[in-house]
């Protein structure tokens, strides 16, 4: 495999993790499936290596992901705020994973923003921002994991990478690409696939660790969302779905309840755009999904407070459900031409 990172930015990563004695790994808020492996799977790495790390986490994360080695010795800033706080403030290095602008920490961003010692971001979102030592940054590459991984073998610490790391950057890898079904086309995603498969995975269980541990709930969730929620515009190739508060409530909601809710209606013949409305107490979250060209990271840019991949977008629009939902649909007109071209 060729080498990612020049072996300049590898010795300087190199000599970072030498001369620390306290490191932080800090993901985005809400972590996904690539944001949790990518941390636990470098804590992990640094353990291995015998060095001092801990992972500090912005908030709770979903149920299906606690098994991941190590998740269950994650601070988490919203729960515990002065160890959180403690523990970055006095690390000499600082690993930011799966984000690259401080604000999409959103409670542990100002802690952040005073953090003074040496720090290094590894993600693949586009248009970095964080003000960081060494920036890592590949948006053609299918998840933070896959990015991991190649910068640990670039620096030699692949041999550090054990069954439990393994498992969780396979873990990133498979939830950040839809089971391999997008962004997943570089023949260096399967060589690092079989990588982790020597490293003795057991790729079926994982899957079964992440996908068929659904509540009874979750599942009652998803039900209403497509019979009762899920709305198809045809005529400008777009479907939604929202979700309301008391909705959520509803269905004893928990983190990651809703996690590839948003995919569903982009399942349906000829559609190419499709978003997720979730109420929350003063904005509404939304979550983009797109096929083709066209892209849902300008589109939240542009309308959402937020922004992502091309095909793969997360934002926050400031107004009630309802308005929120009308507003959107009144964009919709001016993308018709870019909607009906996304796929010829």
């Amino acid at each position: 495999m060729e080498h990612l990172i020049n072996k300049s930015t590898a010795n300087t990563i190199l000599g970072f993790i030498r001369n620390s004695q306290h490191i932080a790994i800090v993901p985005h808020v809400n972590p996904d499936g690539d944001a949790i492996g990518s941390c636990q799977a470098l804590w992990r790495i640094l353990k291995n290596a015998g060095k001092d790390a801990t992972v500090v986490i912005p908030n709770e994360f979903p149920d299906f992901l606690q098994w991941i080695d190590g998740s269950n010795e994650a601070i988490n800033f919203s729960g515990n705020t002065k160890t959180a706080k403690k523990t970055i403030s006095e690390a000499d290095l600082l690993f930011v994973l799966d984000f690259n602008n401080f604000e999409r920490s959103e409670n542990m961003a100002k802690t952040l923003a005073k953090y003074k010692g040496k720090s290094v971001m590894i993600d693949h979102h586009p248009m970095p921002v964080a003000p960081c030592d060494v920036i890592i940054s590949h948006t053609e590459i299918s998840s933070t994991c896959e990015l991991l991984f190649r910068v640990m073998h670039d620096i030699g610490f692949d041999t550090y990478i054990d069954k439990n790391a393994a498992e969780a950057i396979f873990t990133g890898m498979m939830t950040d690409t839809g089971n391999f079904s997008y962004n997943a086309s570089s023949p260096n995603t399967y060589r690092i696939i079989a990588a982790l498969l020597e490293k003795g995975i057991d790729k079926d269980q994982v899957h079964a660790n992440v996908y068929h541990t659904f509540s009874s709930n979750r599942w009652r969730l998803i039900g209403h969302s497509l019979k009762e929620k899920m709305v198809i515009m045809p005529e400008h190739k777009t479907g939604y779905i929202s979700l309301s508060k008391k909705e959520l409530e509803q269905f004893d909601h928990q983190p990651g309840d809703t996690e590839g809710l948003v995919n569903y209606p982009l399942m349906v013949k000829d559609i190419v755009f499709c978003v997720l409305f979730i109420e929350k107490d003063d904005f509404v979250k939304v979550s983009l999904r797109s096929k083709g060209t066209f892209s849902v990271n300008d589109f939240a840019r542009a309308h959402c407070n937020g922004g992502g991949h091309d095909n793969a977008a997360g934002g926050k629009i400031n107004l009630p459900l309802e308005e929120a939902i009308q507003y959107f649909e009144s964009l919709l007109p001016a993308y018709k031409e870019q909607l009906y071209t996304s796929i010829e």
